[in-house]
């Protein structure tokens, strides 16, 4: 809870920080390189989207 004021808030910044962290964070280790380069560019596109409608 460091830095958060209560469980509520930290609660609601992890759930918002889950959600972005899925969209980015692929299992590096199973993916190759070829891959990661086209996922990147989607991945973008949905955060633009995302924060857009927020």
């Amino acid at each position: 809870m460091q830095g958060f004021k209560s469980p509520g808030s930290a609660q609601r910044f992890l759930s918002s920080h889950a959600t972005v962290h899925n969209t980015f964070a692929l299992q590096r280790h199973l993916t190759s390189s070829r891959i990661m380069r086209q996922f990147r560019p989607d991945a973008a596109a949905a955060w633009t989207i995302a924060t857009a409608a927020a």
